[in-house]
């Protein structure tokens, strides 16, 4: 009797399975991947990862269910970030002021390629970059058909996960910038001619007397 319960199994219900599979993946699991583990439909998926997390969050756990890159991960809530924080007192991977700058620029601009973000930036980014592509936060897209064919960078899934973002649909909206009128004849308009020194004003004034 003894080795029939020793050898007895929990049964899990569908939910914490799919807990177990998020938290041992790590990273994003594609939903394809996930119905194929679970063995169940993608619909199927998608409906027991909602019931995950609102379990999770009724039981006051400080882990939720989150879609990131197209699939779902386990993470830890909002709540706990400063907590959590501590448990990294790795400085370098931060990334500095210039690399964030290009990166926002390619994530919001891309496929781009170096000359253009450099002509945004106004700086050279070849530091940038290859810090970027090091941390996998940006890729090789291709080459743009024009005279040189530079490298055109766009980010990764990388990207995706360390921002949170399921898609780049979920990047915000940049503000629009309106176009200031030029007003007419402003552009066509002659710069006015210096004075030669000590000489301008009197040839004029000898052109008046003549």
């Amino acid at each position: 009797m003894k080795e029939n319960e020793a050898d007895r199994q929990v049964e899990l219900s569908r939910e914490a399975t799919l807990e177990a599979v998020l938290f041992a993946a790590g990273n994003p699991l594609p939903l394809a991947s996930l119905a194929a583990i679970m063995d169940c439909e993608e619909p199927d998926v998608v409906e027991l990862a909602r019931d995950l997390q609102a379990k999770l969050t009724s039981e006051g756990s400080g882990l939720t269910v989150q879609r990131v890159a197209g699939g779902y991960q386990l993470v830890t809530r909002p709540e706990a970030y400063a907590t959590v924080e501590r448990l990294s007192q790795v400085t370098d991977r931060h990334l500095s002021a210039p690399a964030m700058e290009t990166l926002s620029i390619i994530a919001f601009k891309q496929p781009i390629t170096k000359p253009e973000i450099e002509q945004l930036r106004g700086v050279r980014v070849e530091r940038a970059l290859a810090k970027l592509l090091e941390l996998d936060l940006i890729c090789e897209l291709g080459r743009k058909q024009v005279i040189g064919r530079p490298i055109l960078y766009g980010t990764t899934a990388t990207f995706l996960r360390c921002f949170g973002l399921d898609s780049l649909d979920d990047l915000p909206q940049l503000p629009d910038v309106p176009e200031q009128p030029e007003q007419p004849g402003q552009e066509d308009a002659p710069e006015p001619a210096e004075p030669s020194p000590g000489g301008g004003s009197a040839q004029h004034e000898n052109e008046q007397h003549e």
